[in-house]
């Protein structure tokens, strides 16, 4: 129905069933859907979207209604910000639904951060690389495994961080016109100085989240080429 976030299971590193592409039905027989194959929110046939398999519906106790779904969706239409960890077609859908940017299969299925400090995952990752470069395949797959491995341990610790900051940082920003209608400009400035704290952090966070997602996505092409 119309304004039904909608998904259906398909294949992921060579393996049946694991992998939900989500979508938003428009209600016409066409779905508004980030495309894996061009990386863009696009509006496609039902067919396009389904390839054929069986669609199932997300249910949700508390979502916008149909109409604003549906506005939300078409207001992105064009977008081309693909990230498989923090932008993906679960993360838009849901967004569309609800307010809220998250994708649970990846808080389920996909290697996440644990460590703050990214860069030092970069070693296990090269020697990955050029693990899959030899023709010892043998060798190779367990490096790339143990390189994703690396990775797997607290993105639930760090995107809630991502999501508190700007929050916080939205909230100051009401909090200093709040104080500037009151002409207490003390209290504008102090409320402005928070709200760069938590900018400056959110920054950071999304950062090493996006240098995150592109270093798994490179181990992940690896490994199906391996496979």
């Amino acid at each position: 129905m119309r304004g039904d976030q909608i998904y259906v299971i398909r294949e992921f590193l060579n393996l049946q069933g694991v992998y939900e592409h989500h979508g938003i039905d428009y209600g016409d027989g066409s779905v508004i859907h980030y495309r894996k194959t061009n990386e863009t929110i696009s509006r496609t046939a039902m067919a396009t979207f389904s390839q054929g398999r069986k669609i199932y519906v997300k249910q949700y106790q508390t979502c916008f209604i149909p109409d604003v779904v549906i506005h939300r969706a078409e207001s992105r239409l064009g977008e081309r910000e693909y990230n498989l960890l923090f932008n993906n077609c679960e993360h838009f859908a849901t967004w569309c639904k609800t307010g809220i940017s998250e994708s649970q299969q990846i808080k389920d299925v996909l290697p996440i951060v644990s460590r703050i400090n990214v860069e030092e995952l970069y070693q296990p990752i090269k020697q990955a690389l050029q693990g899959a470069s030899r023709t010892n395949q043998e060798e190779a797959l367990p490096l790339l495994n143990q390189a994703l491995a690396e990775i797997k341990v607290v993105w639930d610790r760090l995107q809630p961080q991502y999501n508190q900051a700007v929050e916080e940082m939205n909230t100051w920003h009401q909090v200093a016109q709040q104080a500037l209608q009151q002409g207490r400009e003390d209290l504008a400035r102090a409320a402005i100085q928070r709200k760069l704290s938590y900018k400056q952090e959110a920054t950071e966070l999304k950062a090493k989240l996006d240098q995150l997602a592109k270093m798994t996505e490179t181990l992940i092409r690896n490994r199906t080429s391996i496979n």
